[in-house]
């Protein structure tokens, strides 16, 4: 009742509002009628003057200036050219500027910025340096936000362009980096919490209707984050490679030593770029310890122990990491960094601190990946004949599959890999011929388990 009630009162305010407009100005309400109904339409050129008439003299009478005058004016640029496309090109821009003026709840300051850059870039109508200055500004004014993938390229990418310029920092490109990749971690995170919700429901056909549009929703944004992360990587390239990092880092340590961001992001550079063998790795890992104890910090100091054959040591400081981590999401990214790290020394160890990594964050497919990587990697070891160690690959590409499946963010690549090793695995000749179809295959190798081979 008491939500009902407070509808009730929105709902009269909203026509107060329209009521006073109204007695204000009939005839903004008049044409507001008119270009709502040739807009609803798709009447774009008919309903242009009456909503420009509206527009200009009651800009804030009612929302769908904004919602509609964006569609019209983009009707406007698409069947224009030369000057007066550009005339309707900077139409649209104000018309950017002032929804968050007129209706700043609605319209946020990211969501304005993001607008603007995207339609000079499309247009060519900036240089990298605007560009970046504008996404720059919606970034830090309004993180939360900025939540379009191809915004957030774009303003890594611009940056990225400016420091090849000789206009910005590599220091300047590793910052933005940083701040870039965990935006796009943090929405990837949200998606997958839902498809983690939800694909169990859609496994036992008990989803519901709204639920399995959800669901298509969040794995389709999700798998536009994780393209847009290999890209930012991608564009990143080889600026952040060992050549790159030590120099930096040895110029700026003195008079960085004491920032714990500073300090943590160089490590975290170097340890991804497997530059731990350089002493500097050491030298910024103490600096860390001595900042901040954190299980990011038993990470590293395991991976230094394993490199010196003190494998126990390593084991320990790893074991470590995990238990002072309480987030959940972080755990699992420690746990899966940690498999990465044994893989080459134990593949059952790898294995298993995947499987801890997928316990701690069911939603990890990159874990899943590392998995099917390992079962694939283990083909010669996996049976007596050429048709059971190839028969490996069946095994290895489902749990490439359930990695896309958990995970859209790496769908591309996991159902590229899964075709990669159904590739490998027997054919449908090799099947005819062993007279292994609907049969059960068991590993005795590190693998374990079993596969089915498929019937003809």
């Amino acid at each position: 009742m008491k939500k009902r009630h407070y509808l009730t009162m929105i709902a009269a305010v909203m026509l107060t509002g329209l009521s006073m407009a109204q007695a204000q100005n009939p005839e903004c309400m008049t044409n507001l009628s008119i270009y709502v109904e040739h807009a609803k339409v798709k009447n774009y050129d008919a309903a242009y003057e009456p909503w420009k008439m509206v527009y200009e003299n009651c800009p804030d009478i009612n929302r769908a200036n904004f919602l509609y005058g964006e569609k019209i004016l983009e009707h406007k640029i698409d069947k224009s050219s030369g000057a007066e496309k550009d005339g309707f090109i900077q139409d649209l821009l104000a018309l950017f500027e002032n929804s968050n003026k007129y209706f700043p709840t609605k319209y946020p300051k990211a969501d304005v910025a993001i607008e603007k850059a995207l339609l000079m870039y499309e247009n060519k109508m900036a240089s990298d340096e605007q560009l970046f200055n504008m996404l720059d500004k919606g970034f830090k004014e309004d993180r939360e936000n900025f939540k379009n993938p191809r915004a957030l390229y774009l303003y890594f990418s611009a940056l990225v362009d400016l420091h090849e310029a000789g206009k910005k920092d590599l220091q300047d490109v590793f910052d933005t980096y940083d701040d870039v990749t965990e935006k796009i971690d943090e929405e990837n995170q949200k998606l997958t919490d839902i498809v983690t919700k939800l694909l169990p429901k859609d496994s036992l056909k008990t989803i519901t209707k709204k639920e399995s549009s959800q669901l298509k929703m969040a794995s389709t944004n999700s798998e536009s984050f994780g393209k847009v992360a290999s890209s930012v990587d991608a564009k990143l390239g080889k600026l952040a490679d060992c050549d790159n990092l030590i120099p930096l880092y040895e110029k700026n340590y003195e008079a960085k030593k004491g920032d714990v961001k500073w300090v943590k992001g160089a490590v975290g550079r170097m340890f991804a770029k497997e530059c731990t063998d350089d002493p500097m790795f050491r030298k910024l890992f103490e600096a860390q310890l001595a900042l901040d104890p954190s299980a990011d910090a038993y990470m590293y100091g395991g991976v230094l122990k394993q490199k010196s054959g003190d494998m126990k040591g390593a084991i320990a400081d790893f074991n470590k990491a995990v238990e002072l981590e309480s987030d959940s999401y972080k755990k699992s990214n420690i746990l899966y960094k940690i498999a990465t790290t044994v893989r080459r020394s134990s593949k059952s160890q790898a294995r298993s601190y995947a499987l801890k990594a997928i316990d701690a964050n069911p939603a990890n497919g990159k874990a899943y990946l590392l998995i099917a990587n390992l079962y694939a990697g283990s083909a010669n070891d996996c049976g007596s004949t050429p048709f059971e160690k190839r028969a490996i690959y069946w095994k290895a590409a489902e749990m490439a599959r359930k990695a896309g499946r958990v995970d859209p963010a790496v769908s591309s690549h996991a159902n590229q890999t899964a075709a990669s090793y159904d590739a490998k695995a027997p054919t449908k000749e090799m099947i005819f011929s062993s007279g292994m179809a609907g049969q059960t295959i068991t590993f005795s190798c590190w693998v374990g388990g079993s596969v089915k081979v498929p019937n003809l």
